[in-house]
């Protein structure tokens, strides 16, 4: 995450004509009111690839190919601006077309961003992507956090984040207390286990164990991955639970009271490159909340 106190949050849109879809109008709202709150500007940013909308374009009035589609786009991105600075007051709005696919024109914008916001849908232009395959992409591959506006928008509730003693989930608790803190929220650190009883498929099998000792050890993850945020925000309460139960399933189920969950989602593979792990694409597909993706280059 870049924080320079100039990084803008980035928000990435589409639409047809002037009018923005669904999920990029969400997405939008959720940026404005994001960026607002943590007192950075906002830039709106559309992908363009002509050839690929399935729009009609007539020679004789449109001029150069695409000249059209191009009107139209600088058209969606005026009505973008105007959206966020009706949603937020006061915010330093700016927007931009940028030619490409949309995956790859919104990691460029991730080096310079404190924050990059997708719809949970869209942002394609071709009907043939997988539902959702930007905001999945963009996640698993962007070295700042990506918030993809999906579900209920919730004005209250805790910040739910997955725990699971890792430094990357500890990056994730860290930036979902700054987030909270801003946004006058509480904190739920939720870590998820399966052991040493079987509940489901694949569980490892019963063992003989001191339930009071299995708990006291599962606790003692969450707690070290809060260490120390209590002191330095001592205006958030911050809410320790651990809960038997696969954790997509158990954060899934947290989502339907929270206004946010966060998950750390980038893993290294020296043969693949960077993955999106299988707990971040489920609340990315499930989630009733938007979620927040914290990748290994956040400190």
């Amino acid at each position: 995450m870049n924080s320079a106190s100039g990084a803008a949050v980035v928000v990435g849109v589409d639409g047809s004509g002037s009018s923005l879809a669904a999920p990029s109008l969400a997405a939008l709202r959720l940026a404005a009111t994001e960026a607002a709150g943590r007192h950075r500007p906002l830039r709106v940013v559309h992908a363009f690839i002509w050839p690929l909308l399935r729009s009609p374009v007539r020679p004789a009035t449109e001029g150069a190919a695409g000249g059209g589609l191009r009107r139209q786009a600088e058209g969606l991105v005026a009505a973008a601006v105007d959206e966020a600075g009706a949603t937020a007051p006061g915010l330093r709005v700016t927007g931009e077309i940028v030619d490409g696919e949309a995956t790859a024109v919104l990691l460029a914008q991730a080096p310079t961003a404190t924050m990059i916001v997708l719809g949970d849908r869209g942002l394609g232009g071709v009907g043939a992507l997988v539902v959702g395959s930007v905001a999945v992409q963009v996640a698993a591959s962007a070295d700042c956090p990506v918030l993809v506006a999906r579900g209920a928008h919730r004005a209250d509730g805790p910040v739910v984040v997955g725990v699971d003693g890792s430094a990357l989930s500890r990056r994730a608790v860290e930036f979902a207390v700054r987030t909270a803190a801003l946004r006058g929220a509480g904190v739920i650190a939720l870590h998820a286990y399966r052991h040493p009883a079987s509940t489901g498929p694949g569980d490892m099998q019963p063992l003989v164990y001191d339930e009071s000792e299995l708990r006291a050890d599962e606790d003692r993850t969450v707690a070290e991955s809060i260490a120390g945020l209590a002191e330095r925000y001592p205006e958030v309460p911050i809410t320790r639970e651990s809960v038997r139960g696969r954790a997509a399933r158990v954060l899934t189920e947290a989502s339907r009271r929270a206004q946010l969950t966060v998950v750390g989602g980038g893993r290294r593979n020296e043969l693949t490159g960077l993955l999106l792990g299988s707990v971040s694409q489920s609340l990315l597909h499930h989630s009733d909340c938007p979620v927040a993706v914290i990748p290994d280059a956040v400190g």
